[in-house]
């Protein structure tokens, strides 16, 4: 069967099969659309927690960014990784005990502020839009290559799938079809990394393949024989980070604390029985994301090293243009892969004939001249075309893609409708709000920022790809401090929440732009030795964050003190009196 129609049918199976489990799991009440009713079993809840949390990001450009980056690539691994430990020990359960549904709800009643509730809901929305417009290009950029059609209309069938189960089933429908958004997309990462593994190593595990011996070279191990073709293809050593210690250090805390601020898997841990269930599903969940991320790099070297030799051939000299891989032919109709030579461009899906530079010799290498252009999302996607796997294993990965871009869009549409249906009308503007009309306004909600989303990944703002760092950034800033301080400290109180949040998203917003510029120009040269300590844009937020739990702290110094009762639901919060099961207020 041609790869063609074994797509459709791959990719059709699993929409089928995500819109089935949506129909069956209809929210009928607010509490089923916002926690699925409070009833899911801890370890469905895990693999739930791990689709959401693992985004196109994780499965399309976490392998990318290390393969192409090599050593500093490992930032993403340890901040994504270790964001999650954090958000799962020193958060997830004390917020479960709290019992409200969301961030915004969570700091409105423990800060007895509308203000610091609003302040909430505006930095849950802008990193939610922020987020899932990659989401959505994601989805687009599959579309394009699997169902060769364009990334428009990709977008758009992501869309209505994602619209059928998010509107239709809320949160429950949601979790039932994460979990088999996780069954697909770890199956379709791990089956190529495995068969690839076995192809050049000889073992099954591609994390112990990744320090194994080549079948074709014995003794010379995957990453020595990848150190030295970058060396001898002009490019720093795989091996090496040509990052600072400091940058890297920001960066990786920028990424861990962010994601622990992420409203979006927060919001899982409301949707078992008990408190102890969310601590057992967290541990579940981390086990779960553990498959995918000891895996990225295995997959990262073997693609990069594949890529090398497909792409300069057996003997490191080239291949003429004209017997160029099916892959390269395939994935440049996409326009995601490009050439540059010393006489002229050869265009994306250019002509054949056309001849590129040095007599029709195609070359990868760190030089300039002759080089491939080759976008570091597609490495994941490409990799079982490289490696000339069987079809079946290509259309897996095609549906694990877009199992991993759904998920976690489905995730952060829930949270901008939550927040605009519970947070800013039923707590804010129209509290006398039936429980039916607050499930209508959250249908609506949820429907609206569909629409806005798929905008934003049909007509990607140049500054998309940028502000992914100020998503991780304005949720470390602004949502950490005052959750962490709210659970640990009863001295803290609303003056020095809201001081502290808008002090840390102004400084860290304040800093992207100015290196970045997103409508204008950057107003001072985006390079090491202008950063302030040198921390780059992409690192900031760990600062913003320091700088809000400073001003936090000073501020509740010198300001009132926390009414009693407040006081006394902290206390609560942490020393449970009595083992009874959480409730939602």
């Amino acid at each position: 069967m041609d790869l063609q129609t074994l797509t459709y049918i791959v990719v059709g199976a699993t929409f089928a099969l995500y819109i089935g489990i949506a129909i069956w799991a209809k929210a009928g009440s607010t509490n089923e659309f916002y926690v699925a009713g409070g009833g899911v079993h801890p370890v469905a809840n895990g693999m739930a927690t791990a689709a959401d949390w693992m985004s196109a990001a994780s499965f399309l450009s976490m392998a990318g960014l290390i393969a192409f980056m090599g050593y500093d690539g490992a930032v993403y691994l340890m901040g994504w990784t270790g964001g999650y430990v954090l958000l799962a020990l020193c958060l997830a359960p004390y917020l479960r005990k709290f019992g409200k549904f969301t961030v915004p709800d969570f700091i409105g009643d423990r800060y007895y502020s509308q203000t610091a509730r609003t302040v909430a809901v505006i930095c849950a929305i802008f990193v939610c839009f922020t987020y899932v417009a990659g989401q959505m290009r994601g989805v687009g950029v599959v579309f394009s290559r699997f169902l060769e059609v364009d990334v428009t209309t990709g977008v758009i069938i992501g869309m209505v799938v994602v619209f059928f189960y998010a509107v239709l089933g809320g949160m429950k429908g949601i979790t039932y079809t994460q979990v088999a958004q996780y069954v697909v997309l770890i199956t379709a990462y791990l089956v190529p990394a495995v068969f690839i593994s076995i192809m050049l190593t000889g073992n099954v595990l591609p994390q112990i393949g990744f320090g194994s011996d080549l079948v074709s070279e014995p003794g010379t191990s995957v990453l020595n024989k990848l150190d030295g073709l970058m060396s001898e293809l002009g490019f720093s050593q795989y091996t090496d980070g040509s990052k600072s210690t400091v940058d890297v250090f920001f960066i990786t805390a920028a990424l861990m604390v962010g994601t622990a601020g992420l409203p979006h898997v927060i919001v899982r841990f409301f949707t078992v029985p008990k408190v102890a269930d969310a601590r057992i599903s967290a541990g579940w969940a981390l086990v779960f994301i553990a498959l995918l991320y000891t895996t990225a790099p295995a997959v990262a070297a073997f693609a990069r090293l594949n890529m090398i030799d497909t792409i300069n051939g057996p003997d490191g000299q080239g291949t003429l243009y004209a017997e160029r891989p099916q892959w390269i032919k395939n994935w440049e109709q996409t326009g995601l892969i490009g050439f540059s030579g010393t006489d002229e461009k050869v265009s994306a899906g250019g002509d054949a004939g056309q001849q590129l530079a040095n007599d029709g010799v195609m070359f990868y290498s760190g030089d300039e001249r002759n080089n491939m252009k080759i976008d570091r999302d597609i490495m994941v996607l490409a990799n079982p075309e490289i490696a000339n796997l069987p079809n079946w294993v290509i259309a897996l990965v095609a549906a694990g893609g877009i199992a991993a871009a759904l998920s976690t869009s489905a995730g952060l549409l829930l949270v901008i409708s939550t927040s605009v249906s519970h947070d800013l009308l039923k707590r804010n503007l129209m509290p006398n709000i039936t429980d039916r009309q607050e499930l209508t306004y959250a249908r609506i909600a949820a429907a609206v920022a569909i629409c806005i989303a798929g905008y934003l990944g049909i007509n990607p703002p140049g500054f998309v790809a940028q502000v992914v760092a100020f998503a991780f950034g304005l949720a470390a800033s602004s949502f950490f401090p005052a959750i962490i301080m709210g659970i640990f400290s009863k001295r803290m109180n609303k003056e020095g929440a809201i001081a502290g949040m808008i002090v840390g998203i102004t400084f860290t917003a304040g800093y992207i732009l100015a290196y970045k510029g997103v409508f204008f120009e950057p107003l001072i040269a985006n390079t090491p030795e202008n950063w302030l300590f040198g921390i780059s844009p992409e690192g900031i937020g760990t600062l913003g964050m320091v700088l809000n739990f400073v001003v936090a702290f000073l501020v509740s110094r010198v300001t009132q003190e926390s009414p009693q009762e407040v006081q006394d639901l902290v206390e609560s919060i942490r020393f449970p009196k009595g083992s009874g099961a959480a409730t939602h207020h």
